[in-house]
């Protein structure tokens, strides 16, 4: 199998090779985002990805680029990183297509930076997640198993779809087959630390598809790792309406604005105990 593109070929241009330098943390929060997403990278640092978001729990926040067109927001985002050292960046460019290769950066950088941590979640800056519940309900106490373990929004029996005007559009030419393998919906993933390396590993010979969740899938399904099914309630593909209650019961809300992730967290840190 050839790859088009050797995703071990990008450079950093920006990294954080010290984050978990003298530690491991329990969960490493991978998040897609672009350079003009300044106002969504705000508001997550001082809601739920803040790091001490869970009291007692070593939570690591990486938010991730690739480079602009333009070149833009260079002097921003750099400025950005020294203030925040939150931000890594590679060389490919930051489009629809390429988000197999931002999820791959963010795999690459905990198997080369951060192996210790126990898990990694992958999910992007218009996602509202509960940390607090993804903590306390799915990784505490420990799943059964702490190796080859990856759970999200299950996507099983889905076909590529050959319309043009869909969004995820995938020619016969990049993905020949009728089938898709089963994975879990790019919005949100939660995985063990161990798996980022297997998956970059398997990167290596599994043909590109630009579709990032549906690549991993690949890579998981190559390793033998069986996704673990979690109740559809907690990893939401949709806005949830909110309200404290509902919200103090689920881990992802898509389709959120930078002022709702402050508002949703904070009316849940002051609300949740009335449920």
């Amino acid at each position: 199998k050839s790859t088009p593109i050797l995703t071990q070929s990008f450079t950093f241009l920006i990294n954080e090779e010290e984050k978990c330098k003298d530690k491991a943390p329990f969960l490493v929060l991978l998040i897609s985002t672009t350079a003009a997403e300044l106002q969504h990278r705000n508001a997550i640092r001082q809601s739920w990805g803040n790091e001490a978001a869970v009291p007692g729990v070593d939570v690591v926040r990486l938010f991730m680029l690739g480079t602009d067109t333009k070149g833009a927001h260079e002097d921003t985002l750099r400025r950005e990183s020294e203030h925040y050292h939150d931000i890594i960046q590679q060389d490919f460019l930051d489009t629809y297509n390429n988000l197999t290769l931002k999820t791959l950066m963010g795999m690459r950088w905990v198997a080369s930076y951060c192996s210790g941590a126990r898990f990694a979640m992958k999910t992007d800056s218009d996602v509202f997640v509960n940390t607090m519940h993804l903590i306390e309900k799915l990784l505490r106490p420990l799943p059964p198993s702490t190796q080859n373990y990856f759970t999200g929004h299950l996507m099983k029996g889905h076909s590529p779809i050959r319309n043009k005007a869909s969004k995820w559009y995938i020619s016969e030419e990049e993905f020949p087959g009728n089938r898709y393998h089963t994975f879990c919906s790019g919005t949100g993933y939660v995985f063990s630390g161990d798996l980022a390396a297997k998956i970059v590993n398997a990167s290596l010979t599994i043909k590109y598809i630009h579709l990032e969740d549906v690549y991993v899938g690949f890579c998981l399904n190559a390793k033998g790792v069986k996704i673990v099914l979690v109740p559809y309630s907690l990893f939401n593909l949709h806005k949830v309406p909110f309200s404290p209650c509902t919200y103090s019961k689920i881990i992802t809300s898509h389709h959120i604005q930078p002022r709702e992730h402050i508002l949703y967290w904070e009316t849940l840190q002051k609300k949740k105990h009335t449920c």
